[in-house]
């Protein structure tokens, strides 16, 4: 059986906490023997990438266009999908489990794919928070309160 896939997935433009996280997750996933999932880009994709291979981890970046120049370091093999956003499906459909990291609204397209597609582990470090039309919280995601928190509960549950 081929090792537990774990996508991050997270904003190109996102806070130094953010980075700190993802970095630290990708290590965590890579010393369990994980591979790990990303957009192959700047920001949490770029820092779990970082982390995930400075611990020697498998890193498979999914990117939405066909251009090498866009992609991050640290990756072990790219998918050029040319698909513009819709990667974003291939990557929660090829996950074990997500983790989400921040948010910008490709990270929100993200979250609501993996929830849609259900029976796939949704973990949240500093992620969105969705309410519904009546200003009730929707559980999207389940809430960690750290990157090990994170690794630990999608590990579990993959």
């Amino acid at each position: 059986m081929p090792p537990t896939q774990v996508a991050v997935c997270g904003p190109r433009d996102c806070t130094d906490a953010d980075a700190a996280n993802a970095r630290n997750i990708g290590r965590l996933l890579a010393e369990a023997g994980a591979t790990v999932l990303c957009g192959g880009g700047g920001g949490v994709m770029a820092a779990v990438a970082e982390g995930a291979s400075a611990a020697g981890g498998l890193v498979i970046g999914v990117r939405p266009d066909t251009d090498p120049d866009g992609i991050c370091d640290g990756l072990s093999a790219v998918l050029y999908t040319n698909m513009g956003e819709a990667r974003n499906a291939i990557l929660v459909w090829s996950a074990d489990a997500v983790i989400i990291v921040g948010g910008s609204w490709g990270t929100l397209s993200e979250l609501a794919l993996a929830n849609r597609r259900g029976g796939v582990p949704v973990i949240t470090v500093g992620g969105w928070q969705i309410r519904d039309a009546e200003d009730n919280p929707v559980e999207a995601a389940i809430v960690a309160s750290s990157p090990e928190a994170a690794v630990r509960i999608a590990l579990a549950e993959a």
